[in-house]
């Protein structure tokens, strides 16, 4: 296991360009403006950035996505769950498997990452359960002495 992940939830509010942009410029609510306040210019902690997105399932902080208008109600969780899972287990074959997972999303956003507790290479989790708990997800960064 390496590193540290941070895995936010969407959020209704985007930017409103029409062409692709990075996951961390399309979002603007929740704590995507003080994640990219505080990691702009820091790749590897960008690198180490998801968020959950009802169109997209596990998107990378630097991923390109066009505008969408889709919510995640109960039929879209559960058909973007096996994505999600899916997703995650690329992502770790890729880059390790995290030591420790910070989320930072609702309620709703938990069916996605049900799969995530049967992996044997389970990380600790620490969930904050308010979408705009920054001052929180910003205690835990800095506990993990993230930049």
């Amino acid at each position: 296991m390496i590193g540290d992940l941070v895995i936010a939830g969407c959020s209704h509010r985007k930017a409103p360009e029409t062409g692709l942009l990075p996951a961390l410029e399309r979002y603007a609510g929740g704590i995507a403006p003080q994640l990219r306040a505080r990691f702009a210019d820091v790749p590897h902690a960008r690198s180490r950035i998801r968020f959950l997105s009802a169109a997209y399932g596990l998107v990378g902080a630097d991923h390109l996505i066009a505008a969408y208008d889709q919510r995640l109600d109960a039929d879209r969780a559960e058909g973007l769950r096996l994505i999600v899972n899916g997703q995650l287990r690329r992502d770790f074959a890729a880059n390790g498997a995290p030591r420790r997972v910070l989320l930072v999303l609702e309620p709703d956003y938990l069916v996605l990452l049900t799969d995530l507790l049967a992996l044997p290479e389970r990380p600790v989790l620490h969930w904050i359960s308010d979408p705009h708990g920054w001052p929180q997800a910003a205690a835990v960064l800095d506990e993990w002495r993230w930049p």
